[in-house]
């Protein structure tokens, strides 16, 4: 997100993705999950602030220790601006329970961030249908054809990643999310963006009246839902839509229902997947050059985990298209590689030795597409425990990738196939398996993903023909070492036959995994084919782009079991 709203990180210090900070008159209380403890206690050090690991991943735990710990009559703030209209339910359903009261009509940051950052006002530019694939008024029609399905006149539309892919534009607003910040009603003639007009160059501003699309300032929105929609009824996602914005509705007018343009950009096209098959490649060569550095280097001295960092984001910036990183690189060196959302600091970052275990986990943002890949490296002979662990992710990994499935599966139930060799050995990792990503759009993108929690859109979402999604098993030793491997997979058609529909996944990430890690003893036959021939593709895709000695590195990295 913006700076501008990272209120969480500036009272705390904790700059995790993932997390929810209480303040009481008594008590700062951060809750997060296991991806984020290490991270949490090393920058809560030192603070007033308390670390409360959360048991289950997401779950409202800091909801019940409020009610649990507060006085009942006990009003409780927070900004409507900024919770979207479900999470206000349920914490006034659980106040209300609890004897508690919520106002959410005061920003309590605004008066004590004397030195906030303004927001943002960098320029958007055009997608171009080249990489896109479909031209705005093809989905602006797409959108309005599901709107008459909910009887509605106008589809409010709040997410930037959306707005971003209905109209094709990108921005840069918000670090690795190539958005902007803006709002966007969708009518059933034309549609109504609101953005900061200094941020629109004429000749965009021209072609979107030109589609039907009219501009007007970003604060204006307010005023437009309470006086421009005569006596239409707004599909709004109670999910997504923030109860500042939905109060401004006139009273009867909404209608609930999912954004829907999240369902249909999540549906890659012909031309995003042509794109995307070729920016693997361009990713994968960039990856293979930073690992040749890596070990070439360290063979004449040490290298910091932020210089690893800053050298790949070097060779990804050679290849056509770059445009950033996809989020900030995880270089995590032995124990560090345990952190599962580790940021390596020029400060406090490890020393690489020609030793022990490192996970790079790392994507770029390119014009033809998102990537999003991990790979573990052994920088000495491994262990026969890191070894096994190691087999057993990949093990995990591979059962994801080869799965076949009947339509309607849900990422809850594909999720079991990464973690079940684990579980035969009482190990498990505390994350999700996998999320979904965009196109030359947000790295995590909803609504799929692979997820061991029955709850939430993540793990309930049938998967479909063209959905992008990481397959990321791992398995962590506090203390000591970290892995992970992840390639991103397409979900394809598989046949169709008496009992139905059935799909599989593609994977599309180009880059070997590491072999020396691999105990061989514990592949099945079936899984040593599929790495084999994972590692053909590789060596097939990557030759054509590579000098003859990167040929003769990835030849010996790709030879077969």
């Amino acid at each position: 997100m913006a700076d501008h709203w990272k209120s969480r990180e500036w009272l705390s210090g904790f700059n995790g993705s993932s997390g929810t900070l209480v303040v009481t008159q008594n008590h700062a209380g951060l809750w997060t999950d296991s991806r984020y403890f290490l991270q949490a206690e090393a920058q809560l050090k030192g603070s007033e602030v308390t670390l409360q690991k959360q048991v289950v991943p997401h779950a409202p735990e800091h909801i019940n220790w409020l009610c649990e710990n507060l006085p009942p009559g006990s009003i409780v703030g927070c900004n409507g601006s900024l919770f979207s209209v479900s999470q206000i339910r349920q914490l006034a359903k659980a106040f209300h329970n609890a004897g508690l009261e919520l106002n959410t009509q005061r920003d309590p940051i605004a008066t004590i961030w004397t030195d906030r950052p303004p927001l943002p006002m960098t320029p958007v530019y055009e997608h171009e249908l080249r990489y896109a694939g479909k031209s705005r008024a093809e989905k602006l029609s797409a959108i309005r054809d599901q709107m008459l399905k909910h009887k509605v006149g106008f589809h409010l539309v709040s997410t930037l990643d959306d707005i971003a892919w209905t109209l094709n534009i990108r921005g840069t607003d918000v670090a690795y999310n190539p958005v902007s910040i803006c709002y966007l009603v969708v009518g059933m003639s034309t549609a109504h963006l609101f953005i900061a007009r200094k941020k629109v160059p004429d000749p965009l501003r021209d072609a979107l009246l030109n589609d039907g699309v009219l501009l007007y300032p970003y604060d204006a929105l307010s005023d437009f839902l309470k006086h421009s929609l005569g006596e239409h009824t707004v599909l709004t996602d109670a999910t997504t839509t923030n109860l500042r914005l939905y109060n401004d509705l006139p009273e009867g007018r909404a209608v609930h229902g999912d954004t829907i343009p999240r369902n249909l950009k999540t549906l890659k096209n012909e031309t995003e997947v042509a794109n995307l098959r070729e920016t693997m490649r361009r990713d994968g060569v960039a990856l293979l050059r930073l690992v040749r550095w890596l070990h070439a280097t360290l063979a004449t001295r040490t290298v910091s985990e932020v210089e690893v960092a800053e050298v790949l984001e070097s060779f990804r910036a050679e290849q056509k298209d770059y445009v950033g990183e996809s989020f900030a690189a995880i270089v995590g060196y032995q124990s560090n590689g345990a952190i599962v959302h580790y940021h390596a600091e020029s400060a406090t970052c490890a020393q690489i030795h020609p030793e022990g275990i490192l996970l790079l986990d790392s994507g770029g943002q390119y014009l033809s597409g998102t990537t999003d890949i991990t790979r573990t490296f052994a920088l000495s002979t491994p262990t026969a425990e890191q070894k096994r662990h190691y087999t057993l992710v990949l093990k995990g990994h591979i059962a994801l990738a080869n799965a076949h499935f009947p339509a309607g599966t849900c990422g809850v139930q594909l999720d079991t196939l990464a973690r079940q060799f684990l579980w035969q050995e009482n190990l498990n990792f505390g994350h999700g398996t996998g999320h979904g990503v965009g196109f030359f759009l947000n790295v995590h993108e909803p609504p799929q993903g692979f997820t061991a929690t029955p709850h939430g859109v993540r793990g309930t979402t049938p998967f479909l023909p063209g959905m992008l999604t990481s397959n990321e098993p791992g398995f962590y030793r506090t203390g000591e070492y970290g892995i992970r491997i992840e390639n991103l997979v397409l979900c394809v058609p598989a046949l169709e036959n008496g009992f139905g529909k059935f799909y599989k996944f593609e994977s599309v990430s180009l880059f070997p995994i590491d072999t020396t890690l691999i105990d061989v003893s514990m592949l099945t036959p079936a899984e040593t084919t599929w790495l084999n021939a994972y590692h053909l593709e590789v060596e097939t895709a990557l030759t054509p782009l590579l000098e003859p000695d990167e040929v003769a590195w990835l030849k010996e990295q790709c030879k077969a079991l």
